[in-house]
């Protein structure tokens, strides 16, 4: 069946999860930060995923909001910065602005001129998502944004990406999936969807029963994909 809807992952695919620590850490106040502002934003990301899994396989769910918060507690904590309240409340804050990477507005524009169905699945909670897509100026180029909250489990179980079908009254061979995240890519290519990895960092494939069909650098060549052109 021929490409009829092309449904993403936020953060980390569309919107660029490390901008938060780098704003923080080009502000004077938040000096502290300036050198190592990478290895938080990204010790971050890595326990706010771990969380999202660890409460999915121990049936203790919350919101991403949550996960976000408690995620960011231990990497201040990890990187020496956990006494700084001031700190802490600047990246939550910013973390509801997060700016939408570079080539996403035109990427998006080019499949809507297509003729696709766009949208997103996410973990993020519906507050979070509005506020990102807002921020990024995306709202007239998506069909949907869903969430993990309607089931109320994180991605990679089967409910939520069947969220996708209930949605989009599609058959699941016409949905291309695209994840910044390999596990994400993956769990999603053994659901059903043809999918796409974007692979911002050149990390090396999962070691998972199922694999991506493409692997991109970045989001570009998406429409180029979906139409077959």
């Amino acid at each position: 069946m021929p490409i009829t809807t092309c449904i993403f992952d936020a953060y980390g695919t569309l919107f660029d999860v490390a901008a938060a620590a780098r704003q923080a850490a080009a502000e004077p106040r938040f000096s502290a930060i300036a050198e190592d502002w990478p290895a938080l934003a990204e010790k971050w990301r890595t326990k706010q995923l771990q969380y999202t899994w660890l409460r999915a396989i121990t049936d203790a769910h919350t919101d991403f909001w949550e996960v976000t918060a408690d995620g960011l507690d231990w990497a201040l904590e990890a990187t020496g910065h956990d006494g700084d309240a001031e700190l802490r409340q600047r990246l939550l804050d910013l973390y509801w602005e997060l700016g939408a990477y570079p080539e996403v507005p035109t990427m998006l524009q080019r499949l809507k001129e297509a003729g696709l169905a766009t949208g997103i699945l996410s973990n993020g909670s519906p507050q979070m998502l509005d506020g990102a897509v807002k921020s990024a100026g995306l709202g007239n180029l998506l069909d949907a944004v869903l969430s993990v909250e309607s089931v109320g489990i994180f991605k990679p179980d089967a409910r939520v990406y069947d969220l996708v079908e209930m949605n989009f009254g599609c058959a699941r061979d016409e949905i291309l999936f695209v994840s910044s995240n390999g596990w994400d890519a993956a769990g999603a290519a053994g659901y059903g969807f043809d999918t796409v990895w974007v692979n911002r960092a050149g990390d090396p494939v999962d070691r998972l029963p199922w694999r991506p069909r493409t692997i991109l650098s970045d989001l570009t060549r998406i429409p180029e994909l979906a139409t077959g052109a």
